[in-house]
């Protein structure tokens, strides 16, 4: 094999092994204090995001929150998020962030956006007949 051809091979797999890292590694960042979707039963009629309308693969935080509620969970939350270091992780994995974010594209009235922070974003959810309040939450981890 030709040295010039022998680089390119190297440095070909060398960005497939970088591309494929960064693909999983930052799921795997835990840092700083996780956030939460946290679902509630409300009462009551007004706008919401319909929950037929949308995948529980795409929407995990959310269905994980309405499965923690349904199952009787106090407090029904999904699974934590890390937000790792410096923002970097969010370029790369899905967040409940995204999930608040693309139900404000479907439906601006059923979203209540905090001011900057994406703490205590609020999103209003039917699903199987009840009327869900989604809100995400940070909660500190216990020190030990």
């Amino acid at each position: 094999m030709r040295t010039i051809t022998r680089n390119a091979v190297l440095v070909i797999v060398g960005l497939l092994v970088v591309l494929l890292a960064l693909g999983a590694l930052p799921s795997l960042i835990q840092t700083g204090d996780p956030y939460y979707v946290e679902a509630t039963v409300v009462d009551g009629s007004g706008p919401a995001i319909a929950g037929e309308n949308i995948s529980e693969r795409r929407f995990p935080y959310t269905f994980g929150a309405i499965a923690a509620a349904e199952s009787g969970a106090d407090p029904a939350r999904s699974e934590p998020y890390y937000t790792g270091v410096v923002g970097f992780k969010e370029a790369f994995t899905h967040t409940p962030f995204s999930e608040f974010s693309e139900f404000e594209t479907r439906n601006p009235a059923a979203v209540e956006r905090a001011d900057d922070s994406p703490v205590g974003d609020i999103a209003y959810l039917r699903a199987n007949g009840t009327r869900y309040r989604l809100e995400i939450v940070r909660v500190p981890e216990a020190s030990g």
